[in-house]
């Protein structure tokens, strides 16, 4: 899964949020970079980190419920990917989300 948050916010507590409620495995939380973007018939422009969220297929309905609790934004960035993993990789993360 893929989300951003706003570069003033703390993308590290928000990621270890995640882990901690057992959400995710494992959250990358990348550098600030610059996105442009449509919002509400204007472009705009802001800083942001971007996170690399990676959970279980069924954990997404609960990662989405948080979401809806507790990302800062109006409209959050929810990508879901799908992916395949090594299966040692597959059972950590099974392993880590229950």
């Amino acid at each position: 899964m893929l989300t951003t948050l706003s570069a003033s916010t703390d993308a590290a507590a928000f990621a270890r949020m995640l882990v901690t409620d057992r959400l995710a495995a494992c959250v990358n939380v990348l550098p600030p970079m610059t996105s442009l973007y449509r919002w509400k018939g204007a472009i705009e422009e802001d800083s942001e980190r971007q996170l690399v969220i990676k959970t279980t297929s069924d954990r997404v309905a609960a990662i989405e419920a948080r979401f809806r609790e507790l990302h800062p934004y109006e409209l959050p960035e929810l990508l879901i990917l799908n992916a395949d993993a090594s299966s040692e990789y597959s059972s950590w993360l099974g392993d880590a989300v229950k």
